[in-house]
């Protein structure tokens, strides 16, 4: 069995995380936040009913379109919600994050939490790896130079200007999220506790077109749900969109490990409360990544500690203001073929290869 420099340098590599770890749960930086979360579920749901409310009173208007608007910004807090509870950072039951999320997810914003929670995890564990994370796979933007080289003609054309057309394409983003949670709870067996999710989903959705229907004129009801939902499919995606774009990509067969993994390929947001509350704390994606169960009011207390860590230890730390990071975006997918043209080298693997 060896035990030359190369196992050590391996081993030391390894540890960090465990290190790391350590001092997060000494801080106490774990524990759940019962309070903050009561207390965001608690306005999300009076917000939600209160603009329920006011369209009622309102009725045939084009006003309602403020309300639409409204309506689209608090739908996307429920989804930020309905991560945190897939993530477990709620309660310190399971089954209680598990059901809240599910709820959350399906009653609010009408969204599968089985399909969601399946699709992110595998994000989670392999970020901007391909073939492993679902988020950079084949679709309507290619995020890999292989998937640009496939494409010609219009397709082709389209990927070599796509940053441009990134933020307008995410306004479809709320009725994609939507077919897909639809899609996939029509599919037998696709997901846990699948008839339940069928009848929350779609029971949602249903009610929702009727209730506009009801109260407002075709025209008038296409022009409200076109707004709710192009507004939570922007507010959504532009809070998801910064965190690992234009960082990295990583080759199927590499191995890295854990720290590394998840912070090399993240990339974190500059600003205050309101980009906090606009991103969902996702702006801190590097500490999300690194400790997905930590209460979101939790990982701004935990950066300057991981910052720290990243530097003592030669880990690249990113972070970008929000501008700035949505710049890096588009100009990463007009020259994905450019920019991911050379193979992403492994630290660790380059320090202890022979």
């Amino acid at each position: 069995m060896s035990t030359g420099p190369a196992v050590d340098t391996r081993q030391r590599h390894l540890s960090l995380y465990t290190d790391l770890s350590r001092m997060v749960r000494e801080r106490g930086l774990l524990r759940r936040r019962y309070a903050y979360y009561w207390s965001r579920i608690a306005l999300a749901v009076a917000a939600f009913v209160a603009i329920w409310v006011a369209f009622f009173i309102l009725g045939n208007s084009w006003f309602q379109l403020i309300l639409a608007a409204a309506l689209g910004v608090v739908v996307t807090q429920f989804g930020f919600l309905g991560h945190d509870g897939a993530h477990r950072q709620i309660f310190a039951s399971a089954a209680w994050n598990e059901w809240t999320s599910r709820l959350l997810a399906g009653v609010f914003a009408g969204l599968s939490y089985g399909w969601w929670k399946s699709k992110h995890n595998r994000h989670h564990a392999a970020p901007n790896q391909v073939g492993r994370d679902p988020d950079i796979g084949p679709g309507a933007i290619a995020f890999t130079r292989e998937i640009v080289a496939s494409r010609t003609g219009f397709a082709g054309w389209f990927a070599r200007r796509q940053g441009w057309f990134f933020f307008p394409l995410l306004a479809l983003e709320g009725l994609n999220l939507h077919a897909d949670s639809v899609r996939t709870l029509l599919r037998p067996g696709a997901v846990a506790h699948q008839r339940v999710e069928a009848v929350i989903v779609l029971s949602r959705l249903a009610a929702y077109v009727t209730v506009l229907l009801l109260v407002l004129p075709p025209g008038k009801a296409g022009a409200f749900l076109g707004l709710q939902m192009g507004l939570f499919g922007l507010c959504l995606g532009a809070s998801f969109a910064p965190n690992h774009k234009g960082m990295p990509i990583v080759p199927a067969t590499m191995k890295i490990d854990f720290l590394r993994r998840q912070v090399l390929m993240s990339r974190n947001v500059r600003g205050g409360p309101l980009v906090d509350f606009a991103m969902g704390g996702l702006n801190y994606q590097i500490e999300h990544h690194l400790f997905p169960s930590m209460p979101r009011p939790n990982l701004r207390h935990a950066q300057p500690l991981v910052r720290e860590y990243c530097a003592k230890h030669g880990v690249d730390y990113n972070e970008v203001g929000l501008f700035e990071s949505y710049g890096i975006v588009v100009d990463y997918l007009n020259n994905v073929g450019l920019r991911a043209r050379d193979p992403f080298v492994c630290p660790l693997a380059s320090q202890y290869r022979v």
